[in-house]
């Protein structure tokens, strides 16, 4: 063939004749399309107009009412961070007539402090059917607030159509708790289950290479095993315990109940169930677990008792939690503001490399919120709020390195732990001069691991795909995915993983005053509950954030009115625009009905759980592969 010769002409195919129905079908089609994005186009330019036109007029926010209910209308789970948002969040709920939504735990003890003081707000509703599982610190936080709420002699109203077990822990400090006849109330323990692959694996012929140090390292169990270690049960079952007679002591104290008595309700539940005519809203009343069982229309009669009427003179005078936030100012950063500060960084979230959005703890932006604190004339001291299960062990050691720095500055770092700080969560708390724990918070965890699944086998497998070549070294090509791990990788990658856990044992021995031997008794990836991390001395204080501010405070010899400022990313305009369209009236009153509830069905939950724990691996970014995790938050 004479490789300079034109090419053959290409053909054009015939086009196919099609039916007067198709083409009719094909017009409809593209006039309902070309008429649903003009739709969803008018709404979207609707909505940013009238954002605008607000926005110049001024003077638009909500106002608070002479005389109302402040209604939490806790929607999703308790955070103590809100997750970044882009533009895509904002086209993907309008398109999906849905929002993802979360509660800052700040915002909510932020309004009841305010409006305990505040002489418009005559009483607050708990709205919980929208509000997702959240731990257990979050909800002792929320709860904490409710009580001084009360105690400056308001009421608290709860009222729900059912209560999962997070809801009815705030439900049950409420004066009066409403249900819907037709409810229930669901408490079930605290428990952690995990669907565990060495079969389906094995089966797919994928090779799983684990290295991890630590017999309760439980993380890589599901890819190596098809059970759980009787190493995890012991400990899970020790750290769940406790958390679990936090949850019956308080929720008993507040119903006025003895924690055995609910402890035999649940254990005995079908036979008083059936001794109700399996009316579970009767036995909830029966139990004392509710106050009433009404319809909706009673609890607003009963809230217009409280408050009086809205303007319309249909329902009761109220205003919801974000706009309460918002119209108080709650959540607005004043710059102009002067005088010797405590700074707190919130690290919620895995720990992953590099700059990653709020949310979410970014080695790099996390760091870089330390140093601003640091570097910050006006802060004299730093707390560092972490509730992260861990991640990254390089990027633990990039925030760990930037409180070394803070401390050398001379300024003093409290380490205040949310919900879990485990595994890189502990790590980065080294390098405090106090860490405080609530008795509930999910700690420890000292372990380090790496995984490497090859798809060599597979390929071969399913594709009859196989792969060769050749190296100018014995290790060039080596590390690919689609072939078996070389043996020699394997023990290097073991190594290093022993370093990083020696490493790991060294920061906290240092820290903690111990040898590196007790610490190795404490830790192999062990979880502990706060209250057991404080007898092990992993932990110097019980206590809350406010206590750790206190203490920072303390610790920099400030003035009694100091203030307290958070560091957060600086937000771009465009990023200001979108998380202020979906927080707007307009979006939110779009979206309102089709706001998902806080339990997703079961087969959804199951389907959930499996695209949660791929996306966690998919989005691990650790330079060397290594890992310190702990899957360990119960909800």
């Amino acid at each position: 063939m004479n490789p300079s010769a034109d090419p053959p002409p290409v053909r054009e195919p015939m086009p196919q004749k099609q039916s007067g129905f198709v083409r009719f079908l094909k017009g409809v089609y593209l006039v309902v399309d070309a008429s649903a994005k003009v739709v969803f186009l008018s709404i979207f330019v609707g909505i940013l107009g009238g954002f605008f036109i607000g926005m110049l007029a001024g003077g638009g926010g909500p106002k608070v009412p002479s005389s109302a209910v402040l209604v939490l209308d806790l929607k999703g789970p308790l955070v103590e961070q809100l997750t970044g948002r882009s533009s895509e969040d904002l086209i993907g709920a309008l398109a999906a007539g849905d929002a993802a939504k979360e509660t800052l735990v700040r915002d909510v003890k932020s309004a009841l402090d305010k409006a305990r003081e505040d002489k418009r707000i005559k009483a607050v509703l708990l709205d919980l059917d929208g509000m997702a599982g959240s731990g257990l610190t979050k909800l002792q936080d929320v709860a904490e607030s409710l009580d001084e709420f009360r105690k400056a002699g308001k009421k608290v109203i709860a009222a729900g159509d059912r209560y999962t077990q997070s809801q009815y822990f705030l439900a049950s400090r409420a004066d009066e708790v409403f249900m819907s006849e037709d409810g229930m109330v669901l408490l079930e323990g605290f428990g952690r289950y995990r669907m565990y692959y060495k079969d389906a694996i094995d089966r797919l012929g994928i090779e799983w290479n684990v290295f991890r140090v630590g017999e309760y390292k439980s993380f890589v169990e599901p890819y190596i095993r098809n059970d759980m270690s009787p190493e995890a049960k012991e400990a899970d079952l020790d750290w769940m315990g406790d958390l679990w007679r936090g949850y019956l002591e308080d929720v008993a104290t507040a119903r006025k109940k003895k924690p055995e008595d609910i402890t035999a309700m649940i254990e005995d539940y079908p036979a008083r169930l059936k001794a109700q005519g399996g009316d579970a809203a009767k036995l909830a009343l029966s139990e004392k677990l509710v106050d009433t069982l009404a319809p909706r229309d009673v609890v607003r009669k009963r809230l217009v008792d409280l408050a009086g009427k809205d303007a319309d003179g249909k329902s009761f005078s109220k205003i919801t939690l974000d706009d309460y936030v918002k119209a108080q100012g709650l959540r607005v950063r004043n710059p102009l503001e002067t005088g010797d500060a405590v700074a707190v960084v919130v690290a919620a979230g895995e720990i992953l490399d590099g700059t990653k959005p709020p949310g979410t703890i970014g080695g790099d932006s996390t760091a870089a919120l330390i140093r601003k604190a640091r570097e910050d004339d006006s802060v004299k001291a730093i707390v560092l709020r972490v509730d992260s299960p861990g991640g990254s062990a390089f990027a633990s050691d990039v925030i760990r390195r930037e409180l070394v720095l803070a401390r050398e500055a001379k300024k003093p770092v409290v380490v205040s732990m949310g919900t879990v700080a485990a595994s890189g969560g502990y790590w980065i708390a080294t390098a405090s001069d106090e860490i405080w724990v609530n008795p509930n918070t999910i700690t420890g965890s000292i372990g380090i691991f790496g995984m490497i699944p090859t798809f060599g086998k597979a390929l071969e497998k399913y594709t009859s795909i196989h792969v060769d070549g050749v190296g100018t070294t014995s290790f060039a090509g080596k590390g690919r995915l689609d072939m078996p791990l070389d043996p020699r990788l394997g023990e290097m990658m073991q190594l290093m993983i022993n370093h990083g856990y020696d490493e790991f044992l060294e920061r906290v021995a240092e820290a903690r005053k111990m040898t590196k031997e007790e610490v190795d008794k404490l830790a192999r990836g062990r979880v502990w509950s706060g209250r057991d991390a404080k007898e092990a001395k992993l932990v110097d204080s019980l206590g809350n954030l406010s206590d750790a501010i206190a203490s920072a405070a303390r610790r920099a010899n400030m003035k009694p009115k100091y203030r307290i400022t958070f560091v957060e990313k600086d937000l771009t305009f465009k990023e200001q625009l979108v998380q202020q369209l979906l927080e707007s009236r307009a979006v939110r009153s779009l979206l309102a009905s089709r706001v998902k509830t806080g339990t997703p069905p079961p087969v959804e939950r199951v389907l959930l759980d499996l695209t949660d724990e791929t996306r966690r691996v998919l989005a691990w970014n650790d330079p060397k592969g290594i890992y310190a995790h702990c899957l360990c938050e119960v909800k």
